[in-house]
């Protein structure tokens, strides 16, 4: 009966509405949640199948679905917290719980969300006060990222970051810019080497010097332009047993132009037998030191270079000698970029990449499950993660100093708020309505 049907569809408006509310109270309530996800209730009417131009209607009623939008992303909010991450666009952070770590069992299914507050713990893991870990793939010793699996979690790391930790950054460059005296190759000139010596550091962080000795080559008569440069090691020790100068590196004949148009530039490198070879392409030597264990390039200039060696006037002068390297320091930062790259800063200014945090992507981010404290993990309708580097692919960035606001417009909520309180009371109007007509029904046969 029609009437019946009625009051099965105000039942039904009752109940989807009510599921409605409480969509709308979840969302207000978390409307100051950082990285919350906005959840809406859509309604679908239910048509009982009837004959056209019957005569008579059957009120079919309607039901609610629930969903979230997960793909809404909220504005990004600044923090004064270098570990207060956010990302900046499509992807998610990979992380994990505490308790997980902790189960050896299996691997564990890959969680995820899209913003966090990472502080380190007693035992220096980068976690959220609700025990959410930051995982990451670790890097080399040399701050590269090795190839990593895309499609599996077998790779990330709980991302661990020690406050007491140091490093050491060996000297692998060095570039040498020195003026020679022209006067020293006159045959008038006393013929004194000039000695110069530069700082590195080696692979331990200790402090090693490279000492440079510059020998002109006087003729009978005029200028030679020539000179000998000799390279010393002081981390070489010599071997008593031999009569050679074993901390030798290398020696140089340098021959410098004296045209109008390159004078004073070195127009020939010439190493002896048993020094390393000049590459006049790139105007460098590549010297093995610290009893081999270390190899440092050194630039000296290229052909015709006025940056490198020059010779000109009547002074010595190490105009610009640059290296990197430093020696041993104490953690006193850590930053992420925006590619994902965690770099831990020390007090000698030296910056060292410690991990990477890739962002993880589905086909579809709304069919993901929504687990506690905003964390999301892969189902049967999201599709399978991949682990894309930050910046690349659909991905979005990685930003530092920066929380995720909730997605939740709190205006929006409260007019819908209204909207359904009213249907609500249309329903129950319905259903009041129903109830009259049944009792007067009742009361024919009085």
């Amino acid at each position: 009966m029609s009437i019946s049907s009625s009051l099965n569809a105000g039942v039904a408006g009752l109940a989807a509405n009510a599921t409605r509310l409480a969509t709308i109270s979840d969302n207000i309530a978390n409307s100051g949640t950082y990285g919350y996800k906005r959840a809406t209730a859509d309604f679908e009417s239910m048509v009982l199948n009837q004959a056209r131009s019957a005569g008579t209607y059957s009120a079919g009623g309607v039901t609610a679905s629930t969903s979230r939008l997960i793909d809404e992303r909220g504005s990004l909010v600044s923090t004064t917290n270098a570990m207060d991450i956010a990302v900046s666009g499509r992807g998610f952070l990979p992380v994990a719980t505490t308790a997980s770590l902790d189960n050896t069992t299996g691997d564990q299914p890959l969680m995820m969300t899209t913003t966090g507050s990472f502080h380190t713990d007693a035992d220096g893991v980068l976690r959220t006060d609700s025990g959410l870990v930051l995982l990451g793939w670790p890097a080399n010793a040399d701050g590269s990222i090795s190839t990593m699996p895309r499609d599996t979690i077998s790779g990330l790391q709980p991302v661990v970051i020690n406050a007491n930790q140091t490093a050491g950054d060996p000297t692998s460059v060095m570039n040498l810019g020195v003026n020679l005296p022209a006067t020293d190759t006159d045959s008038d000139a006393n013929g004194d080497t000039l000695p110069l010596s530069i700082e590195y550091f080696g692979n331990l962080g200790t402090s090693e010097t490279l000492q440079v000795s510059f020998t002109p080559t006087i003729p009978a008569s005029g200028s030679s332009n020539e000179w000998t440069m000799v390279i010393r090691d002081s981390a070489t020790i010599d071997d008593p047993a031999t009569a050679a100068d074993e901390s030798i590196m290398g020696t140089y004949t340098l021959t410098f132009d004296n045209t109008s148009v390159n004078g004073g530039t070195l127009s020939s490198v010439v190493p002896d037998a048993s020094s390393p070879a000049y590459d006049a392409t790139t105007g460098t030597l590549n010297l093995s030191v610290a009893e081999g264990l270390q190899n440092i390039t050194l630039t000296i200039g290229k052909i015709g270079d006025t940056n490198g060696l020059t010779q000109l006037s009547d002074s010595f002068a190490p105009t610009s000698i640059t290296k990197d390297g430093s020696p041993v320091g104490n953690l006193t930062a850590v930053e992420i970029d925006e590619n994902g790259y965690i770099k831990a800063t020390y007090d000698t200014g030296f910056i060292r990449t410690v991990y990477q945090v890739p962002l993880v992507d589905v086909p579809n981010p709304n069919g993901l499950t929504s687990l506690d404290n905003q964390t999301f993990q892969v189902s049967s309708t999201s599709g399978s993660f991949y682990l894309w580097d930050a910046g690349d692919g659909p991905t979005g960035t990685v930003e530092g100093y920066a929380r995720e606001g909730s997605a939740v417009d709190v205006a929006q909520e409260l007019t819908n708020l209204i909207q359904t309180q009213r249907a609500y009371s249309s329903n129950a109007k319905v259903i009041q309505t129903v109830d009259e007509m049944l009792q007067e029904t009742t009361n024919i046969k009085r």
